[in-house]
C-alpha cells in the first residue's frame, strides 16, 4: 500500500471511529459511550481504537472540537456579512437554533452533561467566556457593534451575551424534548428573537435617555 493510500486509509478509520462514537452519544449518551461499543459496531479490534485516541475521553474531545467547529463556522459566515448588527444577531440566533435542533440527540447528551470533559468545552457561563469561547465572542462582537454609539462595559457586554444564549439554549431545549410542531416551533423562534432584540433596543434607548437628561 502506498503511503499516500495509507493516510487516506487511517483517516477513514479515524472518521468511521468518530462518527459511530457520533451515533452512539446520541442514542445512549455521554456516559453511555465506551471503547467495547465502538468496536463492537464497527468490527474492529480495541487495540486499534486506541492506536487513533488515547481514551474514551479523547474521543469526546473530539467530538466536542468537530461540533463546535460546525457551528463556528456557521456563525463566523453570517457574522461576516455586511449586515446592520440586529440583522446579524437575528441570523446567528435563527442559525444556531437550526443547527441544534439538526443534532437535537447529540446536543442535549451533550450540553446537558456535567460530566467535568465536557464542561471543559460547554461551559459559557464564566467570566472571560468571550475569549475562551469563540461562539460567545461571535456573539459579543455583534452585542458590541450595535451598542457602539452608547457607553458599556466589555463586562456587560460579556452578560448580555451569555444571557442571550442561555435562553436560547432554554428554548432548544424545551423545542427538543415537546417535539414541538413545526409551526408553533416557527413563532417560538422568532418570539424569541424579537424579544432579544426589543431588550438591546431598550437598553440602548434608556442609555440614549439618560445622555440626554444629563
Amino acid at each position: 500500500m502506498s503511503k499516500e493510500r495509507q493516510i487516506v486509509k487511517q483517516e477513514e478509520i479515524r472518521n468511521l471511529i468518530l462518527n459511530t462514537a457520533q451515533q452512539i452519544v446520541g442514542e445512549d449518551g455521554i456516559s453511555g459511550l465506551s471503547i467495547r461499543k465502538i468496536t463492537n459496531r464497527i468490527d474492529y479490534s480495541p487495540a486499534i481504537i486506541y492506536h487513533y485516541f488515547k481514551d474514551k475521553d479523547e474521543i469526546i474531545s473530539k467530538l466536542m472540537e468537530e461540533n463546535y467547529k460546525k457551528i463556528i463556522g456557521a456563525l463566523s459566515s453570517i457574522y461576516s456579512k455586511e449586515t446592520d448588527p440586529v440583522q446579524k444577531l437575528e441570523e446567528t440566533t435563527r442559525k444556531y437554533i437550526e443547527i441544534a435542533l439538526q443534532m437535537s440527540d447529540e446536543y442535549l447528551n451533550i450540553m446537558l452533561s456535567s460530566a467535568p470533559n465536557i464542561l471543559e468545552h460547554s461551559s459559557v457561563l464564566f467570566y472571560g467566556a468571550s475569549v475562551k469561547r469563540q461562539a460567545i465572542g461571535v456573539l459579543c462582537q455583534i452585542v458590541r457593534d450595535y451598542y457602539k454609539d452608547i457607553t458599556i462595559s466589555d463586562d456587560e457586554i460579556e452578560v448580555t451575551a451569555q444571557l442571550i444564549w442561555t435562553s436560547t439554549f432554554g428554548l432548544i431545549v424545551r423545542l427538543i424534548i415537546e417535539k414541538v410542531p413545526d409551526k408553533q416551533k416557527d413563532t417560538l423562534i422568532s418570539h424569541h428573537i424579537g424579544n432579544i432584540v426589543n431588550g438591546l433596543h431598550h437598553v440602548k434607548f434608556q442609555a440614549n435617555e439618560s445622555e440626554v437628561i444629563s
